[in-house]
């Protein structure tokens, strides 16, 4: 038996359903109790666009490969989906001129895949998913040299066993998993590819299921005017490119020219289709030029004020939508070049909540991508942001450490200017990175300043438990008020002030604070921790704003 395009397309489709009906039980063993983007989500998040582009997977076994690789790539999401992008990008690079795999082609293609994983992080450690995936492929190739394995047939599902194997053993390697009783979580997810994978091979693919949410609440439009919509129509399309414009990158002219008729602008330009999502007033011209670079596959368009007037129940005389006719006129001519380089320096950072938002665009950033704990950005999120900044050199500031990774793969797909990633953790160490930045400066110059400053600051927070566990000799139960030194837990309590009380003694001294309360915190409450502070500190300068951040009900920089 050997792997062939067809068969490959079905093997990554039944993983990514696979992990994604297991989401849950992977998160769930994320070890760390604070809220997060958790390593299930993140992983299967990595993995959808092979989901819905599964009619696209055509031709050779190489040809799918690299298919499905740019897919995850450019979806990749924490620090567990860019290792997971990277092992399939490994994958593909083996098989490039591939028509069809054996058993020893699978295995060159696993282990090509370990090593670009492995790449990816500066000091790997033992007992996680890079773990899991050498071992594994280490202990295949051991036994097809051996003559243990003699047909792909046998290969995936002696994988599958050692990956399994290797992860009930994580525990022994990594100490925090024993104590809290789990095996690695992005292993798990890991383990959840291959069985996807090989019950594919073996002809019974994986299906999603279909989880019914709970009901909820419905929004409440009514205080929202229709007339508030700026741009009526959300429209959607899929492009299967001509052969003139066959390949990746090659209809930055389209989005150039879609980004100048609204706003809320997704577009993914591959190697066969190209895909765009715009609120605009003009969605006869988003098609008319669409059609420029081959045939229209889907289209989709919905009058959102039509909605809202729906959702709202608002009275039938609501104002009338714009002319039919405006979805068959002509596009305008209107230039088609890549958006121009207008200064040297730009900046893209990412955060969560308006008044953290505010801030750093206070501070001139140029592009400001939602996300953070629990939301983590994609790869093609942060690479839309870049390529929206108008400067030759575009400074990025991830403010996580579970998107510093993304953030590096995003640099690596960039290539119409530098991108430079300074690697920031916490909003904190992004506000300080700004504030040091000198335009009149050189990059070098602006990079050591950055770090510099980053190196100078200690992030506290406090947020909540969601699970019980015990982190080193720190008994942590679900519903706590965690409180973490520069994303550490330190304390715990169950109130507050008391847990941001517990911080403050662990800070030896401070020349600036500022206090970023968000969710579950209020203003009252946030200058009385600010009254705390100031007498622990007297003489030093304190502010208190509302950051508007969720999950952490405090976010305070100390320099």
């Amino acid at each position: 038996m050997k792997i062939v395009g067809s068969i490959y397309r079905d093997m990554v489709v039944s993983a990514a359903c696979c992990l994604d009906n297991n989401k849950e039980v992977v998160n769930n063993l994320n070890v760390f109790p604070v809220p997060d983007g958790d390593t299930g989500i993140n992983m299967s998040l990595t993995m959808s666009g092979v989901r819905g582009d599964y009619n696209t997977f055509q031709g050779t076994l190489g040809e799918t490969a690299q298919k499905a690789a740019n897919l995850m790539l450019r979806g990749a999401r924490g620090n567990s989906g860019v290792i997971l992008s990277l092992f399939f990008r490994g994958i593909a690079k083996a098989w490039k001129d591939v028509e069809n795999a054996d058993c020893d082609e699978v295995i060159q293609g696993f282990k090509r895949g370990v090593t670009e994983a492995y790449k990816a992080v500066m000091n790997p450690t033992e007992g996680t998913i890079l773990t899991v995936m050498r071992v594994m492929t280490e202990t295949a190739e051991d036994a097809y040299q051996k003559g243990v394995i003699k047909d792909v047939s046998e290969l995936l599902p002696f994988m599958y066993k050692a990956a399994d194997e290797t992860l009930q053993r994580t525990p022994e390697m990594l100490p925090v998993l024993k104590q809290a009783g789990v095996v690695d979580s992005g292993g798990a997810g890991f383990l959840c590819v291959m069985e996807g994978m090989v019950k594919a091979l073996e002809g019974n693919p994986v299906a999603a299921i279909e989880v019914k949410a709970a009901i909820a609440p419905a929004a409440d439009f009514s205080n929202f005017s229709t007339e508030d919509i700026k741009y009526a129509y959300c429209t959607e399309c899929i492009v299967t490119k001509s052969d003139k414009y066959a390949g990746e990158d090659t209809a930055d002219a389209l989005h150039q020219f879609i980004m100048k008729l609204g706003d809320s602008v997704v577009f993914v330009d591959d190697a066969e289709i190209i895909k765009l999502h715009v609120h605009t007033n003009k969605p006869g011209k988003v098609l008319t030029e669409a059609l420029r670079y081959g045939s229209l596959y889907t289209v989709k368009i919905e009058n959102m004020k039509h909605q809202h007037s729906n959702l709202s129940q608002e009275s039938a005389e609501a104002a009338p939508a714009e002319a039919p006719a405006e979805q068959t006129a002509p596009a305008e001519e209107v230039s088609l070049e890549p958006v121009a380089i207008e200064k040297k320096y730009g900046f893209v950072t990412v955060c969560m909540g308006d008044g953290i938002r505010d801030l750093f665009s206070d501070l001139a950033a140029d592009s400001i991508v939602s996300g953070g704990q629990t939301m983590n950005p994609s790869t093609e999120d942060i690479v839309n942001a870049v390529e929206q900044t108008p400067a030759e050199i575009v400074f990025v500031l991830p403010n996580n450490k579970n998107i510093y990774m993304v953030s590096e793969q995003a640099a690596r797909i960039v290539d119409s200017r530098k991108v430079v990633v300074i690697e920031t953790v916490s909003v904190p160490e992004g506000i300080a990175a700004m504030l040091s930045f000198d335009e009149s400066a050189s990059e070098e110059e602006n990079v050591a300043a950055m770090k510099e400053a980053v190196s100078n600051v200690t992030t506290l927070s406090s947020t909540y438990a969601v699970r019980d566990t015990e982190i080193g000799d720190t008994a942590i139960k679900a519903g706590e008020t965690l409180g973490l030194y520069n994303g550490k837990i330190v304390c715990t309590s169950d109130d507050r002030v008391a847990c941001l009380e517990g911080l403050f003694s662990k800070v030896d001294g401070a020349s600036i604070i500022t206090i970023l309360y968000g969710e579950g915190a209020n203003e009252d409450e946030a200058n009385h921790v600010a009254e705390i502070m100031a007498e622990k500190f007297p003489g030093v300068e304190i502010m208190v704003l509302d950051g508007g951040q969720p999950v952490y009900s405090y976010i305070i920089s100390i320099e």
